[in-house]
């Protein structure tokens, strides 16, 4: 008890007594900076790991003997024409060029016995510049980029057993992003030559390679993991250890392997695609993707070559890389490669049946979906969907447009219609003042449709699969209270290209680590797009309630696209109400009864049309984004489309009996418009006739009478001295004063229309300097540089009594000007009478934009814009900075400011930028980039716009008078004209809700058996289909008539033409109803 001891055992411990000696505390970023030197280019490259990956090659003719054949000019000779000719002995250090040109190289190869024996034997090719092969055969087996990008081609087996072997490269001299100086947007510079750098025959160690990305996505964990976490310590820990054991090992192939053995204790093992076999849940879902704009730094011939390049790389990949999914969008680029290489679009189909190669978008191409019409955007959908159902069996269930600059409110709707229900996109990523606030989310259109919408949070469509990629799909991941899975589309892109090996072994590693290490999101690979949405679909189904987002997703960037290159923007105008008048005429034509006629729907030309005009409309060529020799295209292209369209649209007119070459024809107004129209129309110069006549009347056919000096309303003009001048009719009064309208007055509604002031129709330049992007932007600071414009002189040049005139010159600079024409033209009962402006402009401007204002007495916080297939409402205010992000929008052919009881309304003919401040209505006219269009505006421009006072507020007036103001009544003459007038005024709508419609289109179906060509099974029969829309945003009850036509029956159709609903037909129509905004299609089967 007490004082007692226990036994002590000696200590089983085998920690030192002794320390051994001091251990300092490792300083992070020296051992941080230190992982560069393993795998850099730099002084250390010998000692690296670098040096290990190519164990041998060979070069030189005994063993790359070299050939080449120059064509001319930018010629883009076949494979065939190219072969046979004839090939001169070339070398490795040799240039090739100019800019554009083409190089076919023979090349022979012989694989010599010492590097037969190695395991990966591959051919690098390296030009600098694009490039692909060819087999001996013809076919295209390989896409190379140049510039130490995708140089390498794997040789196939038949090539390693020491024989000669033929194969052929098809060198580009351009580089993936055109052939600009420096900054990729400059214009092209013509004269660049690209030196053959390397063709080499390379033999691989892939455990050297496959170290190399170990420790690339290791070394992020240690730079990009966060500090106060031991996953990054202990990636830096083990990348030193890497390196301590290769050092040790002197860079064996053995020390190799030991420090992938290290690798694997953090990612575990990568080398196959059963590293995405795991259980656990994976959010971050991986897709290939290769965007190839259809034209921007380079022109359309060689996105062909593009295509050929990037796709034949990808079919190569999906044969190594089991889990790669790539999509790629663009039925004008399957086209293409139909076309031109069709060897590998019989690969594609292949792919695209495996499952491993998805179609996708259902567009013809990635098209603006600010500025072409309603009508475009069916089409759009209409060609890509048939395209791809006729081409791959199956319609694209996913609308896909990561590069276009805004969408169009009423996209969702027209996406339901052709069968479309997801929609993906990133582009708002870009947005300069706002952070757009989803990214998984209900996207609702103006007549209530809606569609799943995602924008990828790593924000972007050409992903380099890096670590931080996969980090950011959840760190700036913007719905995560309601879902939080993603997609990440990587690949090389905008100029092609697509995923490389790297990018998928990347992938692999980074799966490995989030299964072996955990912290970084899990990513996955197999699954396709259309799964990562139908995934979406079937949480909503079970409770997943996403945000919604209503109207038009306004891009907060390249606003100057809605002005920049404006030919191109007027041809695209031009040639919509072209293919409009065409189609009404022809289809009327087709079903004409009585004499047997052999008259043929012209679907093949309407069809060659079309597709122009789609193409045209890709998100860098209408928006004015592209280098010249792009235009040079398109004005080539629009030139083929108005030709043939007044060819086709004469022999349709011809079928009707229209033929003014007869003399006893009687002149009449065609209106294709579904309205009664009067309008002052010029009339042909001929003996007898005066100037000008009015053409009134119902649709159809109406009548035109001349107008003589005795005519009961007139328009008037007074000269009250010092350039000051009053125009008026008995609606309007107008005051002009140095070329500038400074009165209109009301005589009706009793109303002045100008401010007390303030001058409308007041020429203003701007300096136009954005912060990069020329041809696309313009910034809010350029509002902070306006001047007006002062004329130099005005006269009166029309006195009436039908209609007035005064012209004003404008110097500009001295060497542009602008001629402005200012007209009133006699009131018309039951017309609302408009001021007309006609300017033709000699712009030889640099970095300058040119506007024109309207002040106007009108107090409204919203003003109303045109769209297609409706109405957006925007601020005029800078309340907020999403309202001032919009002081620069588009409209179509009509923008309006309106109180209740009164408002002004501007129309425009080729017009798409504007803007309304306050009370002031601004119509934006030309700018003067430099970039990459040296010459983008310049030269003569004809411009037509108005202004048109109404009483009351904006209503169906304003959308008539637009429609009217950009489709002018034309004279034809008929010698019996009664006998076609019910058939050309078959189609129209009646009914107390029927001034809100709008049929916008009549055509054939496209499917019916005589007008078919091919592709979807014909349908028995004739039908003709016709779409119509609310324009004003009411829920409309009316009746849709077809006069005397034989319709037995009627079925509710989508966009597509598939019948969904057949409807009840009465005697000459049927009655219908339509939701405010809605789109709405009938097949009528005769």
């Amino acid at each position: 008890m007490g004082g007692e001891t226990k036994p002590t055992m000696p200590s089983l411990s085998h920690y030192p007594k002794l320390a051994a000696g001091p251990k300092g505390k490792q300083i992070t970023n020296i051992y941080r900076d230190r992982l560069r030197q393993f795998t850099d280019g730099g002084q250390y490259y010998a000692q690296g790991l670098m040096d290990k990956i190519v164990e041998a090659k060979a070069s030189g003719d005994d063993h790359v003997k070299l050939q080449v054949y120059s064509p001319k000019g930018q010629s883009r000779p076949s494979f065939k024409e190219a072969t046979s000719n004839k090939f001169q002995s070339t070398h490795v250090g040799e240039s090739f060029g100019p800019s554009w040109s083409t190089h076919w190289f023979k090349v022979q190869i012989a694989v010599p016995s010492q590097l037969r024996k190695h395991e990966h034997i591959e051919f690098h090719w390296d030009s600098n510049s694009e490039a692909m092969i060819w087999t001996e055969k013809g076919d295209v087996v390989h896409g190379l980029t140049g510039g130490g990008e995708r140089t390498e081609w794997i040789l196939p087996k038949n090539m390693l057993d020491g024989e000669e072997h033929t194969f052929y490269v098809e060198m580009a001299c351009n580089n993936m992003f055109g052939n600009a100086p420096g900054d990729v947007i400059q214009p092209p510079n013509p004269n660049r030559y690209f030196q053959l750098s390397k063709a080499e025959i390379v033999a691989i160690n892939l455990e050297a390679r496959a170290l190399y990305f170990d420790f690339w996505i290791i070394g992020d964990a240690a730079r990009e993991f966060p500090e106060d976490g031991w996953e990054s310590h202990e990636a830096l820990q083990l990348c030193n250890e890497i390196m301590d054991a290769f050092i040790a090992g002197d860079g064996s192939k053995e020390s190799i392997v030991q420090c992938r053995e290290l690798a694997r204790k953090y990612i575990g093992n990568v080398d196959s695609e059963k590293v995405y076999d795991g259980d656990e849940e994976a959010i971050v879902n991986g897709v290939g993707h290769c965007h190839i704009d259809t034209c921007w730094l380079w022109p359309w011939a060689e996105t062909k070559r593009k295509v050929a390049r990037s796709w034949s790389s990808q079919c190569d990949l999906m044969d190594r890389y089991p889990e790669l999914r790539f999509c790629c969008s663009q039925a004008q680029q399957y086209k293409w490669l139909k076309e031109y290489y069709p060897s590998l679009f019989d690969r594609v189909k292949e792919k695209v049946k495996k499952g491993t190669f998805q179609p996708i978008g259902g567009s013809w191409v990635e098209h603006d979906t600010n500025m072409p019409s309603g009508e475009s955007l069916v089409r759009q959908f209409l060609y890509g969907q048939r395209f791809f159902e006729s081409h791959f069996g199956e319609r694209c269930k996913t609308f896909w447009l990561p590069d276009t600059f805004g969408y169009s409110t009423q996209l969702p709707q027209l996406c339901r219609l052709a069968g479309m229900e997801w929609f993906f996109t990133q582009k708002l990523s870009w947005n300069n003042i706002n952070n757009f606030p989803h990214t998984t989310f209900n996207w609702v259109a103006l007549d209530g449709s809606q569609v799943i919408c995602h924008m990828a949070p790593a924000e972007t469509y050409t992903a380099e699969a890096h670590f931080g990629d996969v980090k950011r799909s959840v760190s700036q991941h913007k719905s995560l209270d309601q879902d939080r899975t993603s997609l990440l589309i990587f690949g090389k892109g905008d100029g092609g290209g697509g995923p490389t090996f790297e990018h998928i072994e990347k992938l692999r590693r980074c799966r490995g680590l989030s299964d072996k290490t955990g912290l970084l999101p899990r990513v996955k690979m197999g699954g396709s797009v259309d799964d990562f949405f139908a995934g979406l679909e079937k949480k909503i189904e079970a409770g997943t309630d996403l945000v919604t987002w209503y109207g038009e997703l306004y891009f907060e960037l390249h606003r100057g696209t809605y002005t920049t290159q404006a030919n191109n923007k007027r041809n695209n105008r031009k040639s919509e109400i072209l293919l409009h008048d065409i189609e009404y005429v022809a289809t009327l034509a087709s079903i004409k009864e009585g004499k047997k006629s052999d008259y043929k729907y012209p679907k093949k030309e309407i069809d060659e049309m079309w597709e122009a005009v789609l193409l045209c409309q890709f998100h860098d060529c209408l928006p004015g984004s592209s280098i010249e020799m792009c235009y040079d295209d398109t004005d080539k292209l629009y030139k083929e489309v108005f030709e043939t369209g007044e060819r086709v649209l004469a022999d349709a007119l011809s079928a009707l009996g229209f033929d003014d070459s007869r003399a006893d024809g009687q002149l009449v107004g065609l209106n294709t418009l579904p309205w009664p129209r009067s309008e002052m129309v010029e009339l042909p110069k001929t003996a007898g006739l005066p100037r000008y006549g009015i053409a009134a009347g119902d649709l159809g056919l109406v009548h035109v009478s001349p107008l003589t000096a005795a005519g009961v309303s007139t328009a008037s003009v007074k000269e009250l001295g010092n350039e000051a001048f009053e125009l008026s009719n008995s609606s309007l009064v107008v005051g002009i004063s140095q070329g500038t309208i400074t009165s209109i007055y009301d005589v009706v509604a009793q109303r002045e229309i100008v401010p007390k002031g303030s001058k409308a129709n007041q020429l203003v330049v701007f300096d136009d300097k954005p912060l990069y992007w020329q041809a696309w932007d313009v910034e809010v600071f350029h509002l902070d540089s306006r001047k007006e414009l002062y004329p130099t002189k005005s006269s009166v040049t029309e006195r009436g009594p039908h209609r007035v005139a005064v012209v004003t010159e404008t110097k500009v600079s001295e060497d542009s000007w602008v001629r402005t024409t200012i007209s009133l033209s006699a009131a018309s009962e039951n017309v609302p009478s408009m001021v007309e402006m006609e300017a033709e402009v000699e712009w030889r401007e640099k970095m300058k934009f040119l506007k024109v204002e309207f002040p106007v007495d009108v107090i409204n916080t919203e003003a109303s814009y045109e769209t297609q297939f409706g109405i957006v409402k925007r601020p005029t205010h800078y309340n907020t900075t999403w309202d001032m992000a919009k002081f620069e929008v588009c409209c179509h052919k009509w923008a309006d400011l309106s109180e209740s009881n009164y408002g002004v309304s501007i129309l425009n003919d080729s017009k798409y930028g504007f803007a309304t401040c306050g009370n002031l209505m601004r119509l934006s006219l030309l700018r003067a980039p430099k970039a990459p269009d040296a010459h983008a505006d310049m030269g003569r421009h004809h411009i037509r716009y108005a202004i048109l006072p109404h009483s009351g507020p904006l209503s169906s007036a304003t959308v008539r008078a637009a429609f009217n103001f950009n489709n002018p009544l034309k004279l034809y003459s008929h010698p019996s004209p009664l006998t076609v007038a019910p058939l050309l005024s078959a189609f129209h709508i009646s009914g107390p809700d029927a001034a809100s419609l709008v049929i916008d289109t009549v055509k054939r179906g496209e499917d019916d058996e005589d007008v078919s060509r091919g592709g979807l099974p014909p349908r028995k029969g004739r039908s003709i289909v016709v779409r119509l829309y609310d324009a004003l945003g009411g829920k409309c009850k009316a009746r849709l008539n077809w006069g005397g036509l034989k319709v037995r029956k009627a079925s509710r159709c989508n966009v597509l033409e598939d019948d969904l609903e057949e409807c009840e037909i009465g005697d000459k129509g049927m009655d219908i109803v339509v939701r405010a905004f809605e789109v709405v299609s009938f097949r009528l089967q005769l």
